[in-house]
């Protein structure tokens, strides 16, 4: 697929994932041709899913489908993930289900202990639908601050509030080089834990700049939140993950080079 290909499928991609939400966009991705891109091309169908799920503010229960295909199996069904706090719940594909503790609009169920799945892909998946949720925070957060004026001036020009984008940008871009250079179980590991980190932190510098706003129902920020906490929890969160890689390294003895430049 060369790049003019890959605009439009990303084109494609976006103004379905507008459209629709849930089972809706499960069954529109479905037609669209998910399962034989994800077979055929996964290195290029992830990162280009995942992220536009972020950016939009919409879902599915495309993990699964990762999660199947790296071990294996036929997509389109449900397995068991873990969740942080050594719970575990199944991403159903039906909207039903949505409205539980976890998250108001996410289908998620919890469930007993399930069989350990292959989490590597997995977690790369979910680290770019993570990245692609703090791009949409922080392009919330931007605009705000480029149409709000306070004592006479545009809040983009208050120093304290220029800051915090550039954190988060920085944040977001240093996840997004952690999961192209990912190939290894570690390196995912590693991954997911920086995108859920950036994720957190864009939440946190964002909801400062959008101020008593961002706090409102009214305002898209508050789902964004959500989504990125619920997000992170996934095959383990920002701070277990650090902690697991934590303890590898003890375990080897030697820290491995991820990236070679």
């Amino acid at each position: 697929m060369d790049a003019a290909e890959r605009d439009l499928l990303a084109e494609t991609l976006r103004k379905t994932m507008t459209a629709a939400s849930g089972q809706a966009l499960d069954a529109a991705l479905a037609d669209l041709g998910w399962a034989e891109l994800l077979a055929e091309q996964p290195d290029m169908a992830v990162p280009l899913t995942f992220r536009l799920l972020g950016e939009t503010g919409t879902h599915a229960p495309l993990l699964n489908d990762v999660l199947l295909s790296a071990a294996g199996r036929t997509v389109g069904g449900t397995l068991p993930l873990p969740y942080t706090g050594g719970t575990w719940i199944v991403w159903e594909r039906d909207d039903t289900a949505a409205g539980t503790t976890l998250d108001a609009e996410l289908p998620l169920l919890s469930v007993p202990v399930g069989a350990s799945v292959p989490l590597a892909a997995g977690r790369v998946a979910l680290g770019w639908w993570l990245v692609g949720t703090g791009r949409a925070m922080l392009a919330l957060a931007r605009q705000h601050a480029v149409d709000r004026v306070q004592f006479g001036r545009p809040l983009a020009s208050f120093q304290a509030v220029r800051h915090r984008l550039a954190e988060t940008l920085v944040a977001l871009d240093g996840a997004e080089a952690t999961l192209v250079a990912a190939d290894d179980d570690l390196g995912a590991l590693l991954a997911k834990a920086a995108a859920g980190q950036a994720a957190l932190t864009a939440a946190r510098h964002c909801q400062q700049v959008l101020g008593g706003i961002g706090f409102t129902a009214e305002h898209d920020l508050h789902r964004h939140v959500r989504r990125a906490m619920v997000l992170d929890g996934l095959l383990g969160s920002a701070r277990e993950l650090t902690r697991e890689a934590g303890a590898l390294l003890r375990a080897g003895g030697s820290a491995p080079r991820l990236v070679h430049l």
